[in-house]
């Protein structure tokens, strides 16, 4: 009975510690939805967990490299939230859409209106960006929380290869190989017919397929009719049999 208890109380003990680990490594990140492709454009989302059990989460500061800059960052209304987009001139402008820019979206803070995120919960802030750089393969955006304590954790540790996780890391989005389309999706497109092929063989392959597409038609119909004609001859031997049947019971 004492090694059971001990037991429970072992297993109790460890899933506790698996449980505020987890809590402890719960931390801003960026997901993409769908694909996030190098020049083009995508919808991500800023994920915000709140790690404090006494304190509630009112601020959300996200930091955008300026070393890839980023023309367009429009952020989609979240309920009880105040966003606010912060513009930075730039040394070198880009160029898009054939215009050249020269501020990007530096950064963008979200401000608790009328909610928070409380403890054991997580709020999401969607973003669209664009366009995303073709130099890289990673976009590193550093973010800076706020508790309504006042207590302040800033998640701008970079990643070093080979290394163990920092303990506060920056979120990274990561890009993948550029589409034909540059807008963050695969575009199918059905094959175009080859430019070589003459009219003739266009024409005899769309006689041949007409003649086909006729044959097919034709056997059909002709099964189709034979089948009526025998459910027709059926029917009829069956009213015949019913009416000599119904004669001889007569007789």
């Amino acid at each position: 009975m004492n090694v059971s208890r001990v037991l429970v109380a072992g297993g109790t003990a460890a899933a506790s510690v698996l449980l505020l680990s987890g809590t402890a490594f719960a931390h801003v990140g960026v997901q993409p939805q769908g694909e996030a492709a190098q020049g083009g454009y995508a919808t991500v989302n800023i994920k915000v967990p709140n790690e404090r059990d006494n304190a509630s989460t009112v601020k959300v500061e996200v930091n955008f490299p300026l070393d890839h800059p980023l023309a367009s960052v429009m952020p989609q209304p979240v309920p009880g939230w105040k966003a606010e987009v912060t513009r930075t001139k730039l040394d070198k402008p880009l160029e898009l859409h054939g215009k050249k820019i020269n501020e990007a979206v530096s950064k963008v803070t979200w401000t608790a209106d009328g909610s928070k995120i409380g403890p054991g919960q997580f709020q999401q802030f969607p973003l669209s960006l664009g366009r995303l750089p073709e130099n890289t393969d990673r976009l590193v955006v550093k973010a800076i929380q706020t508790y309504d304590n006042k207590e302040v954790v800033r998640w701008i540790e970079e990643q070093k290869d080979g290394a163990e996780e920092p303990q506060f890391p920056a979120p990274v989005l990561k890009l993948a190989p550029a589409s034909g389309d540059h807008h963050g999706g695969a575009a199918t497109t059905a094959p175009a017919p080859s430019a070589t092929a003459s009219g003739a063989d266009a024409g005899t392959k769309d006689s041949h397929a007409d003649g086909a597409n006729g044959k097919t038609a034709s056997s059909s119909d002709t099964t189709a009719r034979v089948l009526g004609v025998i459910g027709i001859l059926v029917g009829a031997a069956g009213v015949a049999f019913g009416v000599l049947a119904g004669r001889r019971r007569s007789a």
